[in-house]
């Protein structure tokens, strides 16, 4: 029992250092760069810790419980997506949209008013027609609000890492945990742990990049665009090494779970 107990601690402060993987302090880092609220940050982490912990479990227990033997073609696709999710993640920070909302149109209306009709403060319109200048919001519903925005697109990034990561992790229990059901509880440990670390992780860069935020706009703009490029950078470099080094695209895949 004791040593179940141990495992199980194990597995949870596991799980918290996974959280500081490269990956995805670059991807939360830029998820967070426009946070302002640490409150806010800390549930941005979390729900990126539930998305990972469900893929996590899902794949590991179908792995442990099935022994599921994952081809390594598709577990370099698994991968393959983390890295165009950090393209994906950057390309949205340097453009300054984060997406939510998610376009802003802008167009003219060609206007004709009648001679001597009120304007604005009291002002008279001519007859001649004229332009005003209307912008519309594309609108997607309650994904109109940037909060609502955020926590989606936290735990979609914590989906796509969770099912990168999950075949690693879950060979790594098999081959320490022979029982099916405590295996199955360490996943799920381990999912907390990752949960807990990524809330530690994404709480201590908010707090950080409040310091820059500060400063003014310029430093916002200037944080937010270097966190894009960041993800932008890390990104392309994933893709390249699953793409081409591992032989993702090549006829003799190579992979090894991580």
């Amino acid at each position: 029992m004791n040593e179940l107990l141990s495992l199980l601690a194990l597995g949870f402060f596991l799980g918290m250092r996974h959280a500081t993987d490269a990956d995805h302090v670059v991807a939360v880092s830029a998820i967070v760069a426009r946070e302002k609220r640490l409150g806010a940050a800390c549930l941005l982490g979390a729900v990126w810790g539930i998305g990972h912990t469900v893929t996590i479990f899902a794949v590991g227990v179908t792995i442990i419980l099935f022994h599921v033997v994952i081809p390594a073609r598709l577990g370099l696709s698994m991968e393959f997506a983390v890295g165009l999710m950090l393209v994906l993640l950057g390309a949205l920070n340097i453009v300054g949209r984060g997406l939510g909302p998610l376009a802003v149109a802008e167009h003219e209306h060609e206007h004709e008013h009648e001679a001597g009709a009120p304007h604005h403060q009291g002002h008279e319109h001519d007859a001649r027609p004229h332009t005003h200048a209307h912008t519309h919001a594309l609108t997607f519903g309650w994904l109109e609000s940037p909060d609502h925005f955020q926590l989606w697109r936290s735990l979609a990034v914590g989906l796509v890492h969770g099912l990168a990561g999950s075949a690693g992790v879950a060979l790594l229990v098999l081959a320490t945990i022979k029982e099916p059901r405590a295996a199955v509880v360490y996943l799920l440990v381990f999912g907390a742990g990752t949960l807990a670390g990524m809330m530690v992780v994404s709480a201590s860069l908010e707090a950080s990049m409040r310091i820059f935020v500060r400063r003014g706009r310029a430093f916002e703009r200037a944080l937010t665009l270097g966190t894009g490029l960041l993800s932008l950078a890390f990104g392309v470099w994933v893709v390249y090494h699953i793409g081409f080094v591992d032989g993702l695209f090549l006829a003799d895949p190579h992979w090894t779970p991580q």
